[in-house]
């Protein structure tokens, strides 16, 4: 009989039952689809924590749930892998990834529009071990249930902590959410709760209202009232706002017929996006909105009175009413213009126009870029703000000189700030303009900037931009979460990284250490690590493995080859797995001049060497990495000869290499697709068959516009090839292929082209075999999906557009 659910600490923690989750109200975001769990959890396996719109009941489980929700499951399949579900749909499968311990252990997740973190320890967005970014968000999700699957599951110290503005900073505070060790089960520490809103950064607090009725950066005053009480206001604010007489020479509106607190109503209204008001004075709030068109209050303002009317309600004079600028944007936009009653379209023009302008800002060697508001520059950036106010030389002036400033930068993040979104067509044409603007957030601690292009980074990352990113945000503290990103990012591709540029050789010791001794480092063998070392070592222009080192260190010295970076050499030999080379290599690498000048690598070849022909053992080689595998290692499938078994579709018919071969198709383990339907002699399971078809073929089927022809294969969920060699065969035609591409993917979507083949004569007779190498810098990029597709017509006259072939087989570096 399942244990009813009490939320009860058993010692200092709360156990969850099988099959069951705990909802306590305070485990709950302050702000929908934002937000941090941290919490400590034990387990034999599958700690698991729900997030949702609403709190689920007692005996709610995810598999049950039919609402929006995301699902993080820490050590799924008996404490093997890391998994998160989307709607319980499984979104990600990895393995050895964000374990449990049978001992209590601290984790974090965070959620950010979509962005999944999730890391162990005390510190959010450090050691994170893992990210997923949704592409359709679910911005809804705010309560958080514990939760498990078939064992008990033990939590404690449970807390929810808000995100900043700028999430992506390190949190060094979050120990006031700890209790002293006094257990704690949901519990948030009240004192630790305000703690920790009292540190939320200044800019958090900064906007807009900071600037109502403030004499600083204003341009024109009301006088209001039979006391002529002066009120400043900014005419770019009021221009974008409604239509306010800003022409007189002097600056100044006169309002002498209206009192102060009506005229404070409209511009709080204005510069705050809400106020309040006595009823009694609601229709002179009405009427001056009226005249100054901020038709939004002048709305809101005839609906309250009109439902005064209807409820037959008398205007009480000592009551106020609360007004409030209708947004419609998402939550993630309530900066400014955001949330205010502001036409982004008529400020946009100000900002083109330079009208109102009360600043000139000059870039050096690029003259003056733009004519700006101060008031817009200053309520984005505390910094433009004290340059403005705090009696600095540009108080009083109208010009700012900046240095060392790209003008292109500047301009786009003074788009920013004046729409208040980031314009992705033009960064994302050019990495470089984003990557600028990136660090000029930064500069003038834009933080909303520099979060949306950090969003826009991890969003476009790949394997081609990872190392100039990594190289850039190195030095930038607030790029914590990119920087760790990139490293893991690189360490996965580590084979494409080091070969398909040198532009890894630039980053800094630090970065390119923590590659190396990366727990996710993925690599074909340890050979690509030496040599990657040593080229980084040597600043080299071009790729080249360590033989050519070799030849250099006959008539140089390490001195002279590695220079500054010697030590550094030195310290990463050690990162190298050298027990796990072949023993040919090893003795090469003995007999080499790198061995005879460099002491350290001479020692650490022959301990190898000793290992691997004597086989020590002992807690010094079983607990020593070096002596281990790579737990994310490829399996190399070499191509031999034609109809051989050692491709991947032969190695996934044996359940990689579990029993005796059986068609893989059949056993579900790889899914090949064609591009006409099934059909007789349109059967996937042929080309994964052994056996000879005379008619096998995919015929063209009318995509974007033109008539394509393919066959797919998806070699499987979690399973991914790098593939240097590809065999076909021809069927019992005589429709011989002579123009089309292999083609990989990683999502079945977006392709790459492996191998072009034009007028390619190799097929020439039916049931020929052909294999072809792939060569280049796409030969070590890993995919799951691989098609093969015709770009032109056949030798068949009568149909030219069949893809006939009856055998497909591919090899390369498995994982």
């Amino acid at each position: 009989m399942m244990m009813k659910m009490e939320e009860k600490k058993e010692g200092e923690f709360l156990t969850v039952p099988p099959f069951e989750c705990a909802w306590p109200k305070d485990l709950k975001f302050r702000e929908a689809g934002r937000g941090c769990v941290a919490f400590e959890a034990f387990a034999r396996n599958d700690v698991t924590l729900v997030f949702r719109e609403n709190v689920g009941s007692q005996h709610y489980h995810y598999k049950r749930d039919n609402s929006p929700h995301y699902t993080v499951i820490l050590g799924s399949h008996r404490n093997r892998r890391l998994k998160i579900e989307v709607d319980g749909k499984s979104v990600v499968d990895v393995e050895g990834v964000g374990l449990c311990s049978s001992a209590f252990q601290s984790y974090w997740i965070s959620i950010y529009d979509g962005l999944i973190s999730i890391g162990k320890g005390r510190y959010p967005f450090q050691n994170i071990v893992f990210q997923w970014l949704d592409t359709n968000p679910n911005c809804s999700v705010r309560y958080v249930g514990l939760s498990s699957w078939d064992k008990h599951v033990g939590y404690r110290n449970v807390i929810v902590l808000p995100l900043m503005q700028n999430h992506l900073s390190l949190w060094k505070h979050v120990d006031v959410g700890y209790g002293g060790g006094g257990g704690g089960d949901y519990i948030h520490e009240e004192c630790g709760q305000e703690e920790l809103e009292d540190e939320l950064s200044a800019y958090d607090k900064w906007g807009l209202q900071n600037f109502l009725e403030s004499w600083d950066l204003s341009d024109v005053s009301f006088i209001v009232g039979m006391e002529e009480r002066p009120v400043p206001a900014h005419k770019v604010i009021l221009a974008s706002s409604g239509n306010f007489p800003l022409t007189s020479p002097d600056g100044v509106i006169d309002l002498k017929g209206v009192t102060y607190s009506v005229l404070h109503s409209l511009l709080e209204y204005i510069y705050k996006g809400r106020t309040q008001i006595l009823e009694s004075q609601l229709a002179s709030l009405m009427i001056l909105s009226l005249q100054f068109e901020v038709m939004t209050l002048v709305k809101q303002c005839e609906e309250i009175m009109e439902q005064f009317k209807i409820n037959e309600k008398s205007f009480d004079s000592g009551k106020r009413v609360e007004l409030s600028y209708p947004s419609t944007s998402p939550h993630c936009y309530r900066a400014f213009p955001f949330g205010l009653p502001v036409d982004r379209q008529r400020l946009k023009q100000l900002h083109s126009t330079g009208e109102y302008s009360d600043v000139n800002i000059y870039i050096e060697g690029g003259g003056l870029v733009s004519q700006p508001h101060k008031i817009i520059l200053s309520l984005w950036s505390v910094p433009f703000a004290k340059m403005f106010t705090n009696g600095m030389s540009e108080t009083n002036s109208s010009k700012v000189l900046l240095r060392d400033v790209s003008p292109e930068a500047f301009k786009g993040m003074l788009d920013f700030m004046y729409n208040g979104e980031l314009n992705l067509e033009i960064t994302m044409e050019s990495g470089a303009l984003l990557l600028q603007m990136l660090l000029l957030s930064d500069q003038f601690g834009v933080t909303l900037l520099h979060q949306e292009c950090c969003k826009t980074f991890l969003e476009c990352l790949s394997e081609d931009t990872v190392s100039p990113i990594l190289q850039a945000v190195s030095s930038i503290s607030s790029c914590k979460l990119i920087e760790e990103t990139c490293e893991r990012n690189f360490s996965m591709h580590f084979d494409y990284c080091t070969t398909a540029s040198t532009d890894f050789i630039f980053l800094e010791e630090a970065n390119f250490s923590n590659i190396i001794r990366h727990p996710d480092l993925t690599v074909t063998s340890e050979e690509k690590v030496l040599d990657a070392i040593l080229m980084w070592g040597m600043k080299a222009k071009s790729v080249y493995g360590w033989e050519v080192v070799d030849e250099l260190m006959a008539y140089s010295t390490p001195e002279l080859l590695f220079m500054e970076r010697l030590q550094s050499v030195f310290d990463f030999l050690s990162f190298v797995r050298f027990p796990i080379m072949p023993l040919v290599l090893l003795k090469n690498l003995e007999k080499s001049n790198i061995s005879r000048r460099i002491p350290t690598f001479d020692f650490l070849v022959k301990e190898a060497i000793s290992y691997v022909e004597h086989g020590f053992s002992g807690p010094e080689f079983e607990q020593n990495v070096r002596f281990q595998l790579r737990r994310s290692s490829y399996k190399e499938l070499q191509y031999l000869c034609d109809g051989d078994s050692n491709g991947v579709l032969y190695f996934a018919g044996t359940s990689y290499g579990q029993h005796q071969w059986f068609n893989p198709v059949l056993a579900k383990r790889i899914t090949i697709t064609a591009s006409s339907p099934a059909s007789r002699f349109t059967d996937s399971k042929v080309l994964a068959s052994r056996t000879y078809q005379g008619t096998s073929f995919a015929g063209p089927r009318l995509e974007d516009g033109h008539s394509s022809a393919w066959w797919m294969v998806d070699i499987g969920h979690n399973h991914q090839l790098m593939c240097n060699y590809y065999t076909l065969r021809q069927d019992g035609s005589r429709a011989y292929i002579r123009y089309w591409n292999l083609q990989g993917s990683l999502d079945g979507k977006t392709w790459t082209n492996l191998r072009v083949h034009e007028n390619d004569q190799t097929v020439c007779k039916p049931g020929q075999f052909a294999s072809w190498p792939i060569v280049g810098p796409n030969a070590l990029r890993p995919f799951r999906f691989f098609r093969v597709v015709l770009t032109g017509p056949t030798t068949d006259v009568s149909n030219p557009f069949n893809i006939c072939i009856c055998f497909l087989e591919l090899y390369g570096f498995f994982h």
